[in-house]
């Protein structure tokens, strides 16, 4: 990636708070590169390609720029902005909490949605238990990239994410000076659903080629909706763990027998640590056959870039109503 160059009208590096600048300049050395990691490489569907033409506007600002935005410079609503060419989002500016998470299905080869806006999470919330941020917002625009951070007593959250049609296109990080974790509820929209992916329970405890060795074929839980054929996105993690829901339980036919998946049809909630991670990938990167990120809080650098070098299971469109999570809430 290269270095960012402020627009004339930014405020210069040297202006920049010295904690934040640290972060800052810490993030653009690292920052997508690790995206990488966490999001499991790039599979064709992840080519430049599917960014071509992206780039965020946030705060009525392009790219390229690096800036520190002063709190009281983030307007009177409770909501930032972000518009890109294939991806909106709105971002809570007290808990950094995302709303309305949309793919705008404009033109591109490798498109998902069939050329149709389609909404895909109605909210991605943290829970920070009381703490709230409070203080300038850290905001770096390149290309089709943004990173946004913001931080408020004991708290700091940082959000990347990328305009592009498919592929790994968002994460977002906490990080507690009590080092708890943080709980995260996901709510897809009411066009989508998560399933229990019938190709991967049709291979589980295969062993497949994956980059210079083998792997074994895992369950997954994706989420597609009824639409779109191409539409196909996993939540990704890093050192985060998905909380069981008792009240939403599903009899998952497998290879061996049934297995019992208590997972709901729209809404899945997460622990995640303090600096860890909780990503989305979308397109041919959902639906590949790749480890769990490496288990990393600080200072991590990108080990697991997959590189096309993966086998990629797919999924059954339309998706077998045995095979979607239910209820849709618990």
């Amino acid at each position: 990636m290269k270095p960012n160059q402020p627009a004339a009208s930014s405020t210069p590096s040297s202006a920049l708070p010295r904690r934040g600048c640290r972060r800052a300049r810490a993030a653009i050395a690292a920052a997508f590169g690790l995206m990488l990691s966490i999001w499991s490489g790039q599979a064709a569907a992840a080519s430049s390609e599917g960014c071509e033409g992206g780039g965020f506007t946030v705060l009525g600002l392009k790219g390229p720029l690096e800036r520190t935005v002063a709190a009281n410079a983030l307007g009177s609503g409770n909501l930032i902005a972000v518009r890109g060419k294939y991806v909106e989002f709105d971002i809570d500016k007290r808990t950094f909490g995302i709303l309305n998470y949309t793919l705008t299905g404009a033109p591109n080869r490798l498109d998902l949605t069939g050329g149709r806006r389609t909404r895909v999470f109605d909210s991605k919330l943290p829970d920070h238990r009381g703490l709230v941020l409070t203080s300038a917002v850290e905001l770096e625009l390149e290309g089709e990239s943004l990173l946004i951070l913001r931080e408020g007593p004991g708290l700091t959250m940082k959000i990347q994410a990328k305009d592009c049609a498919t592929g790994g296109v968002f994460q977002m990080e906490p990080e507690r000076t009590d080092q708890s974790r943080t709980k995260f509820t996901h709510v897809l929209s009411a066009e989508a659903f998560y399933f229990d992916n019938g190709n991967f329970r049709a291979r589980e405890g295969d062993i497949v080629p994956y980059k210079d060795t083998t792997i074994e074929v895992p369950s997954r839980i994706n989420f597609a909706n009824n639409f779109s054929r191409k539409f196909v996105g996993r939540d990704s993690t890093q050192v985060a763990e998905r909380v069981d829901e008792p009240r939403c339980s599903n009899a998952i036919r497998t290879r061996s027998g049934v297995e019992t998946v208590l997972h709901c049809g729209r809404v899945s909630t997460w622990l995640v640590a303090s600096g860890g991670r909780m990503g989305q990938v979308m397109g041919e990167d959902a639906v590949e056959v790749a480890p769990p990120a490496t288990v990393c809080v600080r200072k991590c650098r990108a080990q697991n870039r997959v590189r096309g070098r993966s086998v990629v299971l797919g999924f059954p469109f339309p998706v077998p109503i045995e095979q979607q999570l239910k209820p849709a809430f618990p």
